[in-house]
């Protein structure tokens, strides 16, 4: 059996000394390489069209158009290639607005080696993550919001939920709830491979590109109520 390719990334960040680190620790592993580097987000976009990456590792604060931005017209341009932005701090109103751009992930600077590893390659894998105790936070702050944010810039290829079956409707709103695959299975009472066939259909039917946009999309569209009971 052949060895799948590494998951290729590039590392935005206008530190040199954390690109270079970050470089070292990324390839030291067997299953992910590092293609490129940029310092500002100007200096990523044509970087990522030449190497199309898997993954973007996107600093948060940067001089020029800055991360959000950059992580909005990779997204755009490249709808294949995921984005991790990188924060300093987890309550920080930039790294949700990072994913409001379009990444599937925020992580925070300084976190384990492995931790960055692992979050590389569960989006790489089409999954995306967001933690239960951000997604709280990132349902708490479009609650509490007055003015609505910019649309996500997929929603207007988005269908209406009524076309999925009841079932997939269930796990949507236990998704949009902030709930994990196990808390699913247990609430809904399935088997976690159900839980993830469902949530792969869902993901198909709805043209998402991971969990952390299904949240968004939910909440902006007050979706996030439970669904009607059913007899």
């Amino acid at each position: 059996m052949s060895t799948p390719p590494p998951i290729t990334v590039v590392l935005v960040d206008d530190q040199e000394y954390f690109r270079q680190g970050t470089t070292l620790l990324l390839d030291a592993t067997d299953d992910i390489t590092v293609v490129g580097q940029a310092r500002t987000g100007e200096t990523a976009l044509p970087l990522v069209a030449a190497t199309k990456p898997d993954v973007v590792l996107m600093d948060i604060r940067m001089p020029g158009i800055g991360g959000i931005e950059a992580t909005r017209r990779i997204i755009t341009n490249h709808p294949a290639t995921r984005v991790i932005v990188l924060t300093t701090f987890d309550l920080d109103e930039y790294a949700f607005g990072g994913l409001d751009a379009g990444a599937s992930a925020f992580i925070l600077k300084n976190s384990p080696p492995e931790t960055i590893t692992q979050a590389i390659r569960i989006v790489a894998s089409g999954e995306g993550i967001v933690e239960p105790r951000i997604t709280k936070q990132l349902i708490e702050m479009y609650t509490r919001r007055i003015t609505p944010a910019p649309q996500l810039q997929l929603d207007d290829t988005i269908r209406d939920i009524n076309i999925l079956s009841p079932r997939e409707q269930d796990v949507f709103h236990a998704i949009a709830q902030g709930l994990s695959n196990p808390e699913i299975c247990e609430q809904l009472n399935l088997a976690p491979a159900t839980v993830k066939s469902h949530i792969n259909r869902i993901f198909f039917k709805l043209n998402f590109r991971d969990r952390a946009h299904a949240i968004i999309y939910a909440h902006r569209n007050g979706l996030t109520n439970d669904p009607p009971a059913r007899h």
